[in-house]
């Protein structure tokens, strides 16, 4: 058993050398605390999560005209 220690198991050689690379980003993220920044960016950079946003902020400003017309404010 102490030979198994001192020489190291198999899947925990170069452990503290392995970089995560694709968490790298969210981790600054989380320390900066700038979590909903990196929501946004990565929900900006796919091409349909984009279109829904655009599509979602549409419908909200079609909305409040309409309110802002059907209440006889303009």
């Amino acid at each position: 058993m102490t030979e198994l220690r001192s020489a190291g198991m198999p899947d925990e050689k170069n452990h503290k050398d392995k970089d995560w690379e694709g968490f790298r980003e969210i981790d600054r993220a989380i320390a900066e605390n700038r979590r909903a920044k990196y929501r946004w960016q990565k929900a900006w950079a796919d091409p349909w999560e984009r279109r829904a946003l655009i599509l979602a902020a549409l419908v909200a400003a079609a909305f409040i005209v309409y309110v802002i017309i059907y209440d006889g404010l303009i």
